[in-house]
């Protein structure tokens, strides 16, 4: 397999932030919706992606290896606490 060469703008390549993720899929499609929760209430979606069920089986499990290897270098990660328990 020939290596992939990604291009990216510079606006791109910034990032933006999220804390909150939403999830949402049809037959078809699957649609992840970052958001940054706002301290005043509600949330603004700061990125939308739109993938294929197959795309996002890939995805996952591109995700849990990579947190595999977060975790065997810097410990667990420790699962967040929900806020009407904090």
């Amino acid at each position: 397999m020939n290596e992939l060469r990604l291009d990216i703008d510079k606006e791109t390549a910034i990032g933006r932030y999220a804390n909150l993720a939403l999830l949402a899929h049809t037959k078809n499609e699957f649609f992840l919706d970052f958001a940054t929760l706002q301290p005043q209430g509600g949330a603004m979606v700061v990125s939308r992606i739109i993938t294929s069920p197959q795309h996002a089986k890939a995805l996952l499990r591109s995700l849990a290896e990579n947190i595999a290897k977060y975790e065997e270098t810097h410990g667990p990660i420790p699962e967040p606490v929900a806020e009407n328990q904090a």
